[in-house]
């Protein structure tokens, strides 16, 4: 590499970055939806771009109470042995799912966008 080449590189790659920054910033947000099954059924569809709120739904073994909002969800308290469904945690994106198998609650995210991949 001669001196040339360094400069090219020292310069190109931070406009690269900028670039690449601009598009992150300005993509489309989608809106995402979380919908709430009880064996294979949606008992309840919710909006993740408001502020968040609690919700119960009734599963096999009882109430199970969600928190969702600001673009995430998770299971806060579920009547189950091992309350394994609210040690998952929050999930925000559309790959992540919950499931609760001793309730029979899945919360599977869903968005507008029909992209197949995103930055």
């Amino acid at each position: 590499m001669n001196k040339n080449d360094k400069l090219l590189i020292v310069f190109l790659v931070p406009i690269l970055l900028i670039i690449l920054l601009l598009f992150k910033l300005t993509s489309v947000k989608s809106n995402k939806v979380a919908n709430v099954y009880y064996e294979n059924q949606v008992i309840l569809t919710i909006d993740l771009s408001g502020e968040e709120q609690d919700y119960n739904v009734k599963g096999y073994n009882g109430n199970v109470k969600i928190k969702a909002g600001n673009g995430k969800i998770k299971v806060v308290e579920e009547t189950s042995e091992k309350h394994l469904c609210s040690k998952q945690g929050y999930i925000k994106e559309s790959y992540e799912t919950i499931v609760c198998l001793p309730n029979k609650i899945v919360i599977k995210i869903t968005s507008n966008n029909d992209l197949d991949a995103t930055l």
